[in-house]
């Protein structure tokens, strides 16, 4: 009996994908925060905290490459464990850093786990639900990570307060790595609890499922695929790469800013705990204005309030109000970004060939994750030469020129019409 005729529970996913999404990014939530923080407490400057802040960013672009190999040679489990065990060593490394170079090295493979377990996660979908659930549990996913980055930082707040100390927030990662992997190891095999995924031959002759066939897919002949699909990718790929770059910067900005006024450590957590519990709440709102009015009423509103959000940031640093303003900002730039969930991968789907979505899937991915890569060093290198402020700025006038690619060229692109599922 395959997994599309055997009865299909959410309770099973929420077990086998759910519930280690949830502790991974629980643990991923509450250092992101304090990684400026951290980098500081060992003598970084603000602009070089911001440039190992970034290294999450670029591990995750490295680990983009290779992520389909080892999904599809090891498997979607096995690799979500390994991934887990990856990300624990990174995090000790951040814990007994001597200073914040060896720090840069720990976020770097934390970084590179998190490419490999998102990739893993998603393998895991598409080898184990069913075709007409799918989407569903992918949007679910997408909900869960979000409650991760908001359920993070609030623990993250009461950890500093109970402890005084920054680098406890590091053992919140371990523990919920730890969570992910005994939860993974105590289910048993995914097949005795799906039904047999179907199995296809790759490329080298093996049987793989067809979620591993996938991530071999996204990742195989990368650059090949990116020439064969430039001109898209140079438009919208553009546009999306530059709505992933101010999402980053937004991820790597705030924090910063938080050091640059002087907010303690656990309201710096507190503060971006609650933004993120704003930007939760509207992931579903998200996806209801994509499905009914198109994707331009989600994209293009969601740009313009980041960008706008950051160009009243870069103006509000010195007044006596700082802080309020500091709150207020966070708090718009999460309902901006909250109106905006998903639709990286929802206009990536509406372009990807019917025939064979996978390899374009992957390119898409990557040029969104090299714009989020490069957005923190971009961040970094204007508040070294200029200020935090003229960052913030440059970043709130990047995000307008987004939405205007977007307004340029997803009616170009993308039907007005969403595609029936």
């Amino acid at each position: 009996m395959t997994s599309e005729e055997r009865p299909f529970s959410f309770r099973s996913v929420a077990l086998a994908a759910f519930l280690p999404t949830l502790l991974f990014s629980v643990g991923e939530g509450a250092i992101i925060p304090i990684i400026p923080i951290a980098a500081g407490n060992l003598g970084a400057s603000l602009a070089m905290a911001g440039f190992i802040a970034s290294m999450v960013m670029l591990g995750e672009l490295a680990g983009d490459i290779p992520s389909g190999w080892v999904v599809s040679r090891v498997g979607e489990r096995t690799s979500m464990i390994g991934a887990a065990v990856v990300a624990i060593v990174g995090v000790v490394i951040c814990l007994l850093a001597p200073n914040y170079w060896v720090l840069m090295a720990g976020i770097f493979l934390v970084g590179i786990a998190t490419a490999v377990f998102a990739l893993a996660r998603h393998a895991f979908m598409t080898s184990y639900v069913p075709a007409r659930y799918r989407a569903r549990a992918l949007s679910t996913l997408g909900g869960i990570f979000r409650a991760g980055w908001f359920i993070g930082p609030l623990i993250a707040s009461a950890v500093i307060a109970v402890t005084g100390s920054t680098q406890s927030v590091f053992w919140i990662f371990i523990i919920s790595c730890l969570g992910s992997v005994v939860v993974l190891l105590a289910l048993p095999d995914p097949e005795k609890m799906f039904g047999p995924s179907a199995r296809v031959t790759d490329e080298s002759g093996a049987q793989v499922t067809t979620g591993e066939e996938e991530a071999e897919e996204r990742t195989h002949g990368l650059f090949r695929t990116i020439w064969s699909f430039r001109e898209v990718l140079l438009r919208m790929g553009a546009g999306v790469s530059l709505v992933a770059a101010i999402r980053s910067a937004r991820t790597v900005l705030m924090p910063l800013w938080a050091v640059s006024i002087g907010l303690s450590e656990s309201n710096t957590a507190l503060i971006i705990g609650l933004a993120g519990a704003v930007d939760f709440a509207l992931f579903y709102a998200s996806g209801q204005i994509m499905d009914r009015f198109g994707r331009m009423w989600s994209a293009i509103p969601s740009m313009l309030g980041l960008g706008l959000g950051f160009l009243v940031l870069a103006f509000s640093h010195d007044l006596s109000s700082a802080v309020a303003w500091y709150i207020g900002v966070s708090l718009f730039l999460s309902v901006a970004n909250g109106i905006g969930s998903g639709i990286v991968m929802t206009l990536g789907a509406d372009l990807a060939p019917k025939d064979r979505p996978a390899p374009f899937l992957g390119a898409w991915r990557f040029s969104a994750d090299a714009g989020q890569a490069a957005a923190p060093l971009f961040v970094s290198l204007l508040t070294a030469l200029v200020s935090i402020s003229f960052a913030s700025g440059v970043m709130g006038l990047l995000g307008l020129v987004g939405a205007g690619m977007l307004a340029r060229y997803i009616p170009r692109y993308v039907p007005r019409r969403p595609r029936p599922a």
